[in-house]
């Protein structure tokens, strides 16, 4: 679930634009402080889905050329263009702000980026397909995607390779910070919440839609929504909600994403944590608060006495990730006690148990309970082909509100009538690829065909098909890692195991899904 990491794009990346920035047109996103929804004189606020400033600020430009030189300036960028392949087009980020809800259907403004192809080559020329992308987990709160060159944001480096992959290509990229991050005034962030997020991928679209022909740019009528970790999550729930809205979906394919959520949850209290977890489940216990009320009455039931006040507003913060884990208000690997039961399932999990604990034993106790006095059929543990091929996954009654949260946020309950395509890495300590298999064997059970749903796994390296290149990319960035990194054979591992979420899978899955929805548009869409 966490965000791409700001290693994926080294710092001379984004330096480089910094000094073309008197030739790329801007540098900074379009005003200052938090937005506000100024409505004529009235009170009420914007309707969902409202731009709330119907030109978009640019951010930048930059042609060809220049976004060329940027993706060259060192090896991580040429590794970037090597999966994108060269652009065909310069790009023009705009800052785009919108209107949607909150957890609790409160109206809020919230922010993000359009980037737009621009140049002569006839794929950066008339309508373009559109791609909605959402962003992995960010702990930052002036998190903006729109904000590619500058070095010190926190998502420069995830929208440097979105406009690689994307824009760079001809398509017109819709990208949501969502809201809770940059200037939003929502003080929390509706993490892994469906309904929510589903309606604000859709407010984003709608938004950005109303300010394409004050932009010169035109909407082609075809919609990819896609996303990583979170944002795979986030562009799933989307298909969803499009679908039940009946608005027109080409295809969608969510990457790395925890859409069977309450798999995950399940799999955590039975000694299978992810890394990360210390931050991502202060996210989920807030974001789930606000939304069900009955996660706890008060955070020390969950929380250990050390980080218990304060953790419902901790996150998103305006601390970095490690500023938060230096300072003490979260601790870097320590989920759950060093003698916890359940332990650890296995030795690579077993860095997320030992002092200075976040989650209490006590609470693991309820939590771990309710697993075994109430299973959900689809969340076996290994996982079976029964439990990766029923109909009814979420067939269960969990007693405690953070289980019975997490079967209301799966997204094992609908069926998409349009192609899906979901890719990650097998071996990913960050989100279980069991949360994909699951997903996608759900709607096998439920007749999806082969041709309409595809699961890319980047380790079934002797396969032979349309993403054998991406296969092959990433095995050669995990050994260049492995061979770039020191210690005993087990550093080495856990040096690979450490950036394969934030650093190897993201590119080479984008990669994959550009591939995909190439032949879904090349099949008429």
């Amino acid at each position: 679930m966490t965000r791409l990491a700001s290693r994926l794009i080294a710092p001379t990346l984004a330096t480089s634009c910094l000094l073309l920035l008197s030739a790329c047109g801007g540098g900074g996103s379009g005003s200052n402080g938090a937005l506000v929804t100024a409505i004529n004189g009235a009170n009420a606020a914007p309707a969902r889905g409202t731009a709330l400033t119907p030109v978009p600020d640019r951010v930048v430009r930059l042609s060809v050329d220049q976004f060329k030189t940027l993706l060259e300036a060192d090896s991580t960028g040429k590794r970037v263009e090597q999966a994108a392949g060269v652009p065909k087009c310069g790009i023009d980020v705009r800052y785009l702000q919108y209107q949607t809800v909150g957890a609790q259907g409160e109206s809020v403004p919230a922010s993000g980026a359009i980037m737009l192809p621009a140049g002569t080559d006839p794929a950066c020329n008339g309508p373009r397909p559109i791609v909605l992308y959402g962003h992995g987990t960010a702990t930052e709160r002036n998190y903006d995607i729109s904000n590619i060159t500058n070095t010190n944001q926190p998502a420069a480096a995830e929208g440097v390779i979105v406009a690689a992959m994307f824009a760079a290509q001809g398509y017109i990229v819709v990208a949501p910070n969502y809201a809770g991050y940059d200037k939003s005034s929502l003080p929390y962030h509706p993490f892994l919440n469906a309904d929510q997020q589903g309606k604000e991928m859709i407010d984003a679209l709608t938004a950005a839609r109303s300010t394409l022909t004050s932009l010169s740019a035109l909407d082609a009528g075809t919609l990819l929504v896609t996303g990583y970790s979170e944002g795979g999550y986030a562009a799933l729930a989307a298909h969803r909600a499009m679908q039940a809205a009946n608005m027109t979906v080409t295809a969608s394919a969510p990457m790395s994403a925890p859409t069977a959520i309450s798999l995950l949850i399940d799999y955590t209290a039975s000694g299978l944590p992810e890394f990360g977890s210390t931050v991502f489940f202060p996210l989920i216990t807030t974001s789930w608060q606000k939304q069900f009320g009955n996660i706890y009455a008060n955070t020390r039931d969950i929380y250990e006495d050390a980080y218990a006040t304060g953790i419902d507003t901790l996150l998103p913060n305006y601390l970095s990730r490690s500023d938060l884990f230096a300072t003490g208000k979260l601790p870097q690997y320590a989920f759950f006690p060093a003698n916890a039961t359940p332990g650890p399932l296995n030795a690579n999990v077993a860095i997320e148990y030992g002092a200075g604990n976040l989650v209490r034993q006590s609470y693991l106790t309820t939590w771990f309970g309710d697993v075994q006095a109430s299973p959900c059929p689809g969340n076996a543990l290994p996982a079976t082909a029964a439990s990766l091929s029923t109909t009814s996954p979420l067939d269960c009654s969990p007693l405690t509100g953070l289980r019975s949260a997490a079967v209301a946020n799966d997204l094992r309950n609908w069926l998409p009538r349009r192609p899906v395509m979901m890719c990650g890495g097998s071996n990913d300590p960050t989100v279980n690829f069991t949360s994909s298999l699951a997903t996608a064997g759900y709607f096998r059970a439920r007749g999806m065909t082969p041709t309409s749903l595809s699961v890319v796994d980047l380790e079934a390296s002797g396969t032979s098909d349309a993403y054998s290149a991406a296969r092959a990319g990433f095995a050669q960035a995990k050994a260049q890692k492995r061979a770039q990194s020191t210690g005993t054979d087990a550093q080495l591992d856990q040096s690979v195991a450490f950036a394969y979420h934030g650093e190897l899978v993201p590119a080479y899955c984008m990669q994959s899904v550009r591939v995909f929805f190439e032949g879904v548009l090349n099949a008429g869409g």
